[in-house]
């Protein structure tokens, strides 16, 4: 083992770090503690925080730092609630007092931030493109630009801002505010089309982070098990941000006569105000970690401390720590994420700008009826998303094979969408298949949420959570920046062309959660046939979960499947 100066606290090493091959020796205390079992040594320094060498699942030695400072937020809780006792009624009551605070307004949000997207659609048949005098693919950029905002902000700006504070639901609450500005100017611009385009860009800047901050709420609260039901929920609720959205347009279409100004004007304006207001109410009512949350007494943020040492992660740390960068970068489950992201979002992409036009174009009909018929695509979402979440958790209580399993209904919806393509492109002599095709195609996000909560289980590391996060919300960016781009004006009304390239999509999208399943799958097998061939000491290190390790070193840390 290496010997450890636990007074000498600059080094490199009191950061957590990942050593290979042999470590540096340094002087050896009196007072170290000889070696339990064959991989977890320990020595106490003067403040009686340990620090320790660990061997990680891929056999590398990992130097665990003993200062809280390096350690995840929930550590300080941690010491405490190893002394309290938690019954199944009492850890029943917490979850369903914690759904009842937190779930509400994260629903809220989530389906007015995908209002704000679907606005742009419905504005584009209420006349936002003749006003503007859009021609050619002037629009298909203007869909386009609000993902370059979304890109550029998580390439690194919107990662180190939301790393660094200690105020997560507050900084999001002021990016709220700020979006919900933006969208209002959106009804400013009058024959200007350039201008129009920066609003969006600047759009996509602030609404970038909803998606990576709640993924990092949901850890910090739900057990892995419980986490995919509840990404199902919140994600699940940009269907009813589509209904309202939709509603809204079309109340304001049927009175367009009535108003001093465009009707597509006002619809910005409204939906602005109601995102800004409800900026207010995060700020005031998510906390930003347990620790500090007001709902809960403080036996019960003990409580919320101990139900979560299964997820071996905590509530966060805001050290930026390079090496957990790197390894975000050679884990293959980043690039899986990757190409999934890729594979399912430049469809969504397209549809989120164009399936009014389409149901107004391609299949015949007005544009107050275009309006009412995309309504339904927003309830398949808004039932399908939780549906599929609560048969998981079904399927996991009644312990049936692979059904459990979160990402095989992953790809179970994934093929849903692959038949719903192809009922939208080929169904050429029957409009009532094509417009089911096209709402079976809102089934598509369950297997995006998998992939949400994969990253959310199954990435551990503050800053590998942050930064996969972050790449795979580039990947998503890019993709819904390209979406709009396969439907080309000249394939008008039907977008052929855009079609075959969401089947494309959607197949590719098959494969990659099956090999994320396959290598989830033999990773835990790996791991198990080391823990029964080595054992680990459980008392050897204590609250390791909450030393802010990574999933490569935590040789406890299992993957969600």
């Amino acid at each position: 083992m290496p010997h450890i100066d636990a007074k000498d606290t600059k080094r490199d090493t009191d950061v957590i770090e990942p050593v290979s091959g042999e470590s540096s020796s340094i002087d050896q205390q009196d007072d170290k503690i000889g070696a339990i079992g064959s991989q977890v040594h320990a020595i106490p320094d003067e403040d009686m925080n340990v620090i320790s060498t660990i061997m990680s699942p891929h056999g590398k030695e990992v130097l665990v730092s003993g200062k809280l400072e390096d350690a995840d937020d929930a550590m300080k809780l941690a010491m405490q609630a190893e002394s309290i006792t938690v019954t199944e009624e009492e850890d029943r009551k917490l979850v369903r007092k914690i759904d009842l605070y937190m779930f509400p307004l994260m629903c809220l949000l989530y389906s007015i931030q995908f209002m704000d997207k679907v606005s742009n659609g419905s504005a584009a048949v209420m006349g936002l493109r003749t006003d503007l005098k859009m021609h050619g693919n002037q629009y298909s950029w203007v869909g386009s630009a609000f993902y370059f905002g979304y890109l550029f902000f998580n390439l690194g700006p919107g990662q180190i801002i939301f790393q660094k504070t200690r105020w997560l639901a507050k900084t999001l609450a002021v990016f709220v505010v700020f979006w919900g500005m933006i969208l209002a100017l959106h009804a400013a611009p009058s024959v200007n089309y350039a201008s129009f385009v920066f609003l969006r860009v600047l759009l996509g800047c602030a609404e970038s982070m909803v998606t990576p901050t709640f993924t990092i709420i949901t850890s910090q609260y739900w057990k892995k098990e419980e986490q995919f039901m509840r990404v199902c929920l919140w994600f699940g609720f940009n269907g009813f941000g589509g209904i309202w959205g939709n509603s809204m347009a079309y109340g304001l279409y049927t009175r367009q006569n009535t108003y001093s100004i465009e009707a597509w004007r006002i619809l910005f304006v409204i939906t602005g105000l109601i995102t800004i207001t409800v900026g207010f109410l995060i700020y005031f009512h998510i906390p930003d970690d347990p620790s500090k949350a007001w709902f809960l007494t403080e036996r019960e943020k003990l409580m919320v401390v101990e139900r979560i040492r299964t997820n071996q992660q905590g509530f966060g740390n805001h050290q930026i720590k390079w090496y957990q960068v790197k390894e975000a970068f050679r884990d293959p489950r980043t690039w899986l994420y990757f190409l999934f992201s890729i594979c399912s979002n430049i469809p969504n992409g397209g549809l989120t700008n164009f399936m009014s036009i389409l149901i107004q174009n391609d299949f015949g009909y007005s544009s107050g009826e275009s309006l009412l018929m995309t309504m339904p695509t927003g309830a398949v979402e808004l039932v399908a998303c939780p549906l599929f979440g609560f048969l998981s958790v079904w399927c996991a209580k009644k312990k049936i094979p692979i059904l459990r399993d979160r990402l095989a209904w992953g790809i179970f919806a994934a093929v849903i969408s692959v038949v719903a393509t192809c009922m939208l492109a080929f169904a050429d002599n029957s409009r009532n298949a094509k417009l089911a095709g096209a709402y079976l195609l809102y089934v598509a996000p369950v297997a995006f949420i998998c992939v949400l909560s994969n990253i959310s289980s199954n990435t551990v590391g503050y800053t590998k959570k942050w930064t996969v996060s972050s790449i795979n919300l580039v990947s998503y960016a890019a993709s819904n920046l390209a979406g709009p781009q396969t439907f080309i004006a000249k394939q008008a009304p039907s977008y052929t062309g855009a079609k075959i390239a969401m089947l494309v999509c959607y197949a590719g999208s098959v494969v990659v959660l099956s090999l994320l399943y396959l290598i989830n799958y033999r990773e835990n097998k790996r791991r198990d046939q080391i823990a029964a061939e080595k054992g680990l000491d459980e008392k050897a290190l204590e609250n390791l979960e909450f030393r802010d390790l990574t999933d490569f070193e935590n040789p406890k840390f299992r993957y969600a499947l």
